[in-house]
């Protein structure tokens, strides 16, 4: 016995049949759209009595004898079609135009391009009184339950098509992501900023504690890394004479993923010549007070069950203090031991190397998620911070600085280190923890530290991902992005 959905497919490929006998071609390359359907509908006495051109996927058909309400839903919303058997032309090959009689021929999920005047309906509905239609492209599969939708998390990711479709308001979200970008790159043009390109696939990776992805290139025959950051690059077109320069684009770590790590993820990322972190800090403030009025119009959010008002003043925690207050740890002398027990007490699994610097950022961690913020968080240790400036009235701490929002570190920032022999053995420390088993832990990057030896003016960078995005969305990483990664689906 056949399915229903077997069903379904066998009436819709006898209606494309019909339509070609008729001599209506189903996918026609060419169409009319004049206007988009909220433009309409929200603008009516604009629009009211105008003869217009509209399209869309029809969402609802509602016969009722001679006459079908009907519903079309493009980018910006729907529609509703007025359509009455005395007032449609009928059916016209040479037009392409379907009259009254053969809209059984329709199926919702088809989408149409409909002709008509634009009116409102006894019940004050704005419409389309609809005088033509041409089939667009017919759908051979039906749409998923108007109401459920899809069920299944996975299945919406990896048909986000369809989750899109049935679900409008993601439809806002990822308008809102890419406003976000745009009002990103404003301000940063407005501050004197151009944006810049930088490889993606390179020789030494670096500008990150981060595990990389490896390709190969057979043109050359060599190993790649897909970049981690664009850090290292930029700091040479710094060195180049660059004064204020940007990128905005994917990064990607070969990690773990969760609720703030994707594999791959977009990031803005800045260096600001002749400034240091403190000038830093005031220009993220005021570029995360400008997104938030100019995409959301507030400036007040609940992210993670957590408060916080991007307006407010922006206190400063210390991270040597913090961490000493909290748990009981001196980052410089405390034994490892001693912290393995602080992490370990908060119920934190470490895996893989395990290293001081893993055990004092793991404390950090711990306190970092009571935090609602806006805050900053300051004086990191040089141990730490390999590619940050040391403070001169405290060298063993580095003029570094991320901002904590509800729990978590929205972007990392510092006053660039220049002197060409601290970077250099900085990075000959990275190296040995990586050749002792740290696969996060930096590259020595030569090419770098050999452009410090030309010089590089004082400078101070700046780094935010998309998960600044997610935090004020008050969302998942993989409910941020449009595709995230997913396992291959077996059959």
């Amino acid at each position: 016995m056949a399915s229903r959905l077997e069903e379904i497919l066998k009436e819709r490929e006898k209606k494309i049949e019909t339509l070609k006998l008729m001599g209506i071609e189903p996918y026609p390359a060419r169409s009319e759209k004049q206007a988009m359907n909220r433009e309409v509908v929200d603008n009516f006495e604009k629009y009211e009595g105008r003869e217009m051109v509209l399209a869309g996927r029809i969402m609802a058909w509602r016969e009722h004898g001679k006459l079908i309400f009907g519903q079309i839903q493009d980018q910006s919303g729907r529609i509703q079609l007025f359509i009455r058997a005395d007032t449609m032309d009928p059916t016209d090959k040479e037009k392409q135009t379907l009259g009254f009689e053969d809209l059984e021929l329709l199926d919702i999920g088809d989408i149409i391009q409909a002709s008509g005047q634009v009116v409102k309906t006894r019940t004050g509905e704005v419409s389309l009184q609809v005088k033509e239609i041409k089939l667009l492209t017919k759908s051979r599969l039906p749409l998923p339950d108007k109401w459920a939708g899809i069920v299944d998390p996975d299945e919406a990711f990896r048909k986000r098509y369809l989750d899109l479709l049935m679900d409008p308001e993601k439809m806002r979200r990822f308008e809102r992501k890419a406003r976000f970008w745009e009002v990103t790159r404003r301000f940063l043009k407005e501050k004197g900023f151009i944006e810049v390109e930088t490889p993606v696939l390179e020789s030494v990776t670096g500008g990150a504690d981060a595990k990389p992805f490896v390709t190969h290139m057979n043109a050359i025959d060599q190993d790649f890394f897909l970049r981690i950051s664009t850090e290292l690059y930029q700091k040479r077109l710094i060195g180049a004479g660059y004064e204020k320069i940007y990128t905005i684009g994917p990064n990607f770590r070969n990690e773990g993923m969760d609720d703030e790590h994707l594999p791959e993820y977009y990031q803005c990322e800045w260096y600001w010549a002749y400034a240091d972190y403190r000038d830093n800090m005031e220009l993220v403030k005021e570029l995360y007070r400008y997104i938030a009025k100019e995409v959301y119009g507030k400036t007040k959010f609940v992210s993670r069950g957590m408060e916080y008002d991007l307006a407010h003043e922006w206190t400063e925690i210390d991270y040597v203090e913090i961490i000493k207050e909290k748990l009981g740890i001196d980052i410089f002398k405390s034994t490892n031991e001693e912290m393995l027990a602080a992490v370990k007490k908060s119920g934190v699994v470490l895996t893989g190397a395990i290293n001081r610097s893993r055990l004092i950022d793991n404390c950090w961690k711990i306190i970092r998620k009571t935090i609602a913020g806006p805050a900053y968080l300051i004086n990191e240790p040089k141990f730490m911070s390999p590619l940050a400036k040391s403070r001169p009235e405290n060298p063993e701490l580095t003029e570094r600085f991320h901002v904590i929002i509800a729990g978590s570190e929205l972007g990392n920032g510092y006053t660039e280190l220049n002197d060409p022999e601290d970077q250099r053995a900085r990075f000959e420390e990275q190296q040995a923890q990586r050749e002792a088993g740290d696969e996060e832990a930096q590259m020595l990057d030569t090419d770098f530290v050999e452009m410090l030896e030309y010089g590089m003016p004082p400078t101070s960078g700046w780094g935010h991902s998309e998960r600044l995005f997610w935090f004020l969305e008050d969302i998942s990483g993989r409910e941020g992005v449009l595709f995230p990664p997913l396992r291959v689906k077996k059959a």
